[in-house]
């Protein structure tokens, strides 16, 4: 059998009024965040802000290739940073690594604007 969860005791109560506004904007912003009601408004009193997480998911070849290209080259600096704060020297190597990935970040942000721009022309070709 099973072991039952344990749940924290919660045994004192606060009653709170709420306007037809106030407890909509507060039922909303509970169920952006995922939470129950008591959660999101527990979680407010005593931490005073709530992250929001937001997932997109695109199944777009094309941003998905451009979304991999960008980690990388984000891998890339990371290592060419770690290089130099671990005291490595600047070298020919390293200044082209630098140089290539600047292009390559260049590079994808072209496909990116592209993208953008054949996005929008088939958005406005779609509402005429």
């Amino acid at each position: 059998m099973a072991r039952p969860k344990k749940t924290i005791s919660r045994p004192y109560r606060i009653t709170v009024r709420f306007t037809d506004m106030e407890y909509g904007l507060i039922t909303d912003a509970a169920e952006e965040t995922g939470l129950t009601l008591s959660e999101y408004i527990r979680k407010m009193v005593l931490e005073g802000k709530i992250a929001i997480r937001y997932e997109v998911v695109a199944d777009i070849p094309e941003l998905q290739k451009l979304t991999a290209e960008f980690g990388k080259i984000g891998s890339n600096l990371n290592q060419i940073a770690r290089y130099f704060h671990t005291g490595g020297v600047r070298s020919k190597t390293m200044q082209d690594e630098i140089q290539s990935c600047i292009a390559g970040i260049w590079n994808l942000r072209n496909e990116v604007v592209k993208m953008a721009w054949n996005f929008l022309d088939k958005a406005e070709h779609e509402q005429k």
